[in-house]
């Protein structure tokens, strides 16, 4: 038998030691996909979208006055920019989202613009079609009858905020749905362009650098979220291993097709361009445009001046006792301070076949019928150039009609070019007597050539009334502003209002003039027309042409005479009742002097008027100036004083969001991060990299190879943590440590918890300088983005 004591006892078998598993690196970071799946993560590009839309709509500032116009654009691109991305987010299907943002572009323009008839504000009715109709039609007519910089009415409102949108539905199209940000970026490119084809500065140079930063901004941040989303497919996927097939033509092919179009733009460019500058106001060349469509008429008038040799314009016979000035346009009123041309629309029925006897001409002033038949040269334009007060015309080929107001003839259709006509016209040979005699119970369809804004230059109404001091009538009182322009005191000059920078005929370029006195002829005529008014007398500006030169050929028994560029000329008309708008010559050397009486000599130099002194002029006294102020604190001055006042605001409120934009931004961030922690979707490593970044705004070094705890251990001996923050701030670190051994996520609320302590306390124990760096000016945020734009990734460790 076997003792219990020998019975051998088996050995322990040794359990088998786990070999150590090798765990795949960490992926970089990319954006946290969350609802809506990929295109979650498009926020950025719509944003840089938005960024590059505003900054090239700010490029059209040189040509519009105040800066209101661009907060409304603002609005509506950020709605369409900004929308689709919600859209996106929510998960709606990438076909429909250009279709949702076109509703929200109509939403957005019915709630601006249509005047309370839309349903629910919101939703477009045919009464809505009907304003917004009207309103296309009065921002057209606008357009074409102001000069640069324009008033912005409510009609060129809305065709600037229609366009931002339908240009931000186009680039959201090509750059979003279709993947071709490159492409979709050259829609802002319209608006970027514009002042090159308007004015000759075009845009200004720092607006086209920051336009260029902000194209390269989008294509980064386009390959930053395609690296993101790839990644995001490639690991939640069903083929891991596989790629998702680009889209488009990338970031580089697209820079390059951007690239070939602004090569092929600026070749179109320089052949289009001479038809708006070095053509000036009217052109030879076909397709030519009178004014531009837009462009400044009196600054373009200067230019056709200026140009170094005279092109044709017409030639003509006349039946008439004296040549003829030949009016194509009338400018009547005053938008904010710039001269512009109320047109109504073209009436039908008012067709120049038989046009109606001049308004407000008595029968006891002497006429004279003309006959004066005209050949166009090198004309083409949409306006006739034509005798004052013509009866009917006849020849011309096409449709066109006279306006009722200014007796302004012109085609929607027809241009002039080749046209072959003859004018029946009537001269009017008023005496001065008659002018002398002349009421001044204006009809109420002139009060409206009273007009003035509140705001324009005190100089103009001080030197009207120094000028008109000893004068006893309306008449007098526009001999004496004749011969005040006229005399030597000054200069006709056409460089030099371009050289000092006051070109045009806005009153705040009268305001130079007349200090300067040095101009061609839309500074005399704008002057004398805008003191006019100042006085009482109502006025307003005409633009055509001189009668020319008498040529050595006869055209049907008649001499001929011809008119060229160099002939084109502004000239005042004053109202006086019973013989209506009478024509004065105020520009030194140029025209001719209407002989209403033997005036005094031109060239008898003229003292400058001495102290300011009150006229004595019938209607010109307090009462009727009295109602003048009243006239013009109307709806223009008033739209001026608005525009003008939301304009400060608005650069206010844009200075405030430039300030606070970071410090908005960095909170979202922390925001952001403490959300993942306590969700336990961004762990340990995401708290202490922002307890670093924290660190970093507040002025503190933060190592690329310093370890965490030697780390921790300075931010304990700076002194500014208590006893609870520093123990919230070892608990930190174990989770810190820990997470690099265990892959166990921490408790996500008591880790956020003892982060926010850390951070608190680090921000209250710096000085006040510090604490605003680091709010309004955070270097781990400019540090983060400019690692973002080097294409590098994010550790979370910075350097300052």
């Amino acid at each position: 038998m076997t003792s219990l004591a020998t019975k051998p006892v088996p050995l322990p078998v040794p359990l088998p030691v786990p070999l150590p598993v090798s765990r795949p690196a960490p992926s970089p970071r990319v954006p946290r996909v969350r609802r809506g799946g990929r295109d979650a993560a498009l926020w950025p590009l719509a944003i840089s979208l938005l960024l590059l839309l505003l900054i090239c709509c700010a490029a059209l500032g040189p040509l519009l006055r105040g800066s209101a116009w661009w907060w409304v654009s603002a609005l509506v691109g950020a709605a369409v920019l900004l929308g689709s991305a919600l859209f996106r987010r929510l998960g709606l299907p990438r076909p429909i989202v250009p279709v949702a943002n076109a509703v929200v572009l109509v939403g957005t323009m019915t709630l601006l613009f249509s005047g309370g008839t839309g349903l629910f504000w919101l939703i477009p009715t045919p009464q809505t079609i009907g304003t917004f109709t009207e309103l296309v039609a009065a921002g057209g007519a606008s357009i074409a009858q102001q000069s640069t910089p324009a008033e912005v009415t409510v009609g060129i409102l809305f065709l600037l905020a229609g366009g931002t949108g339908l240009i931000a539905v186009l680039m959201d199209l090509l750059a979003v749905t279709l993947r071709w940000p490159a492409l979709g970026a050259a829609g802002a490119l319209v608006p970027l362009l514009a002042p090159g084809f308007i004015i000759d500065d075009g845009a200004e140079l720092a607006a086209l650098v920051v336009a260029a930063i902000a194209f390269l901004l989008l294509l980064r941040v386009d390959v930053y979220v395609r690296r993101a989303q790839e990644q995001t497919t490639s690991a939640t996927g069903p083929r891991a291993s596989r790629a998702p097939r680009r889209r488009g033509p990338g970031p580089i092919g697209g820079a390059l097709v951007v690239g070939s179009l602004a090569i092929v733009g600026a070749l179109i460019l320089s052949t289009v361009a001479p038809a708006f500058t070095a053509g000036g106001l009217v052109t030879a060349r076909p397709g030519g445009l009178l004014f531009g469509r837009g462009v400044s008429p009196m600054i373009n008038l200067g230019q056709d001046l200026r140009r170094p040799k005279a092109g044709p314009a017409f030639h003509y016979t006349s039946t008439g006792t004296e040549q003829p000035y030949f009016t194509l346009l009338t400018l009547d009123e005053v938008i904010g301070l710039n001269w512009t041309a109320r047109i109504d629309g073209a009436n039908t029925r008012n067709t120049v076949d038989d046009i109606q006897r001049p308004f407000g001409l008595d029968t006891t002033v002497e006429t004279v019928d003309a006959s004066t038949s005209i050949v166009i040269d090198g004309v083409n334009s949409h306006w006739l150039p034509a005798p004052a007060r013509a009866t009917s015309i006849e020849g011309l080929t096409g449709r066109w009609y006279w306006d009722s107001r200014t007796r302004a003839i012109a085609s929607t259709t027809a241009n002039t070019l080749g046209q072959n006509y003859t004018v029946s016209s009537l001269e009017i040979k008023p005496t001065a007597d008659q002018l002398r005699e002349s009421s001044t119970d204006y009809p109420a369809s002139v009060l409206g050539n009273l007009q003035l804004p509140v705001n324009r230059p005190p100089i103009v109404d001080e030197t009207a009334r120094q000028v008109t001091a000893d004068t006893a009538t309306s008449y007098d009182a526009a001999i004496a502003l004749q011969t005040y322009l006229r005399s030597s005191a000054f200069t006709y000059d056409t460089q030099a209002p371009v050289e000092d920078g006051y070109d045009g005929g806005g009153l705040d370029v009268i305001g130079v003039f007349l200090q300067e006195k040095r101009g061609y002829c839309v500074h005399f005529a704008a002057t004398m027309a805008a003191m006019a008014r100042s006085l009482g007398i109502p006025s307003r500006v005409s633009l055509g042409y001189l009668p020319g030169v008498k040529s050595q050929d006869l055209e049907q028994g008649r001499g001929r005479y011809d008119v060229d560029s160099h002939d084109l000329h502004a000239w005042p008309e004053l109202y006086f009742v019973g013989i209506g708008w009478v024509k004065f010559e105020p520009t030194p050397g140029r025209g001719t002097v209407p002989n209403y009486e033997q005036t005094v000599d031109a060239d008898t130099p003229t003292a400058l008027p001495g102290g300011a002194a009150s006229t004595s002029a019938p209607g010109l006294g307090a009462d009727r100036l009295a109602d003048d102020s009243a006239l013009e604190r109307g709806a223009s001055a008033q739209g001026a004083d608005t525009s003008n006042l939301l304009g400060i605001i608005g650069l206010s409120v844009l200075g405030l969001l430039v300030l606070l934009l970071p410090a908005a931004a960095r909170r979202m961030l922390r925001r952001s991060r403490l959300r993942r922690i306590r969700s336990a979707g961004g762990g340990a490593g995401l708290a202490w990299t922002e307890l670093q970044h924290t660190s970093l705004d507040h002025g503190l070094v933060v190592p690329v190879t310093e370890t965490p705890r030697a780390f921790a251990g300075r931010l304990e001996r700076l002194g500014t943590l208590d006893p609870a923050s520093t123990e919230a701030l070892e608990r930190v670190l174990l989770a810190v440590e820990r997470s690099r051994f265990d892959r166990t996520p921490a408790r996500g609320d008591t880790l956020a918890a003892d982060l926010t302590l850390v951070l608190r306390a680090l921000h209250a124990g710096a000085s006040v300088c510090i604490r605003l760096r680091a709010t309004f000016a955070p270097t781990s945020l400019f540090a983060s983005l400019g690692a973002v734009l080097r294409g590098e990734r994010h550790t979370g460790a910075l350097a300052p």
